[in-house]
């Protein structure tokens, strides 16, 4: 097992085990220092009150809800209009955005959140999740981590949405039992689930790609999903795979 997988099965078999809000902080914080960052953020707007769980320093997560900042914040908005993980920070957002959005960028640096990473998480009706690492080190360059790690991340907040949003606080969406997906689809998709690519899981399922794709694709018809990747999310949020 690489350093990565193993990392990865750490943080999955920690996450199993936590149950409210201050066990999920721990599982999380210690996977971003395992990954080389040093902060961490989940923020959910599924309704009126925000839900927040990182390591960010308290002073600064209560002048953000304060000042109503997630309506400001450049990378909560980009989250809302964007599918695919991306990177921030760093001197180009000392650049980017609106005279607000600079001093913002300015203010959050001072409390050590320079740059990082977030993984968009989209829900129907407007609800939508981020998952975020970051870090105030200025010879981290988040955009190599994109380039070296961005399946792992984005593997890692979608789980970590899911068993959120199973456990706290997220209403389910949707009826379909887990019966009505095949065991061939509910196996590719669990071994999705676990970063495992096509190829990978033709061998371990003893079917050809081109069949690992399309049980796939018709799992990701069932569950109403526009990719893969929400596919396995929306799977895992309705306890498909376990």
């Amino acid at each position: 097992m690489s350093p990565v997988e193993s990392i990865f099965q750490e943080f999955i078999d920690a996450i199993q085990t936590a149950t409210n809000a201050d066990e999920f902080e721990r599982v999380a914080t210690r996977l971003t220092q395992r990954l080389g960052f040093q902060q961490f953020a989940y923020l959910s707007l599924t309704g009126e009150t925000p839900m927040l769980i990182s390591s960010y320093p308290k002073s600064w997560t209560s002048r953000y809800f304060q000042l109503r900042y997630q309506q400001l914040d450049p990378v909560v908005r980009r989250a809302r209009a964007e599918h695919a993980l991306f990177s921030w920070g760093g001197e180009a957002s000392a650049l980017a955005g609106n005279r607000e959005q600079r001093r913002f960028f300015d203010e959050a640096t001072t409390f050590g959140i320079r740059s990082g990473i977030t993984v968009p998480i989209r829900g129907g009706f407007g609800r939508m999740a981020a998952f975020t690492l970051a870090t105030g080190d200025r010879d981290l360059h988040p955009e190599r981590l994109v380039a070296d790690g961005k399946d792992l991340v984005h593997l890692v907040g979608l789980h970590f949405h899911c068993h959120v949003a199973a456990r706290l606080d997220v209403p389910s969406a949707g009826k379909l039992a887990a019966s009505e997906l095949t065991q061939r689809e509910r196996q590719c998709l669990a071994w999705t689930a676990r970063g495992k690519t096509v190829a990978d899981i033709a061998v371990l399922v003893q079917i050809a790609p081109r069949t690992v794709i399309f049980h796939l694709e018709n799992a990701r018809r069932k569950l109403g999903a526009v990719s893969i990747a929400q596919c396995v999310a929306e799977a895992l949020r309705r306890g498909l795979l376990s």
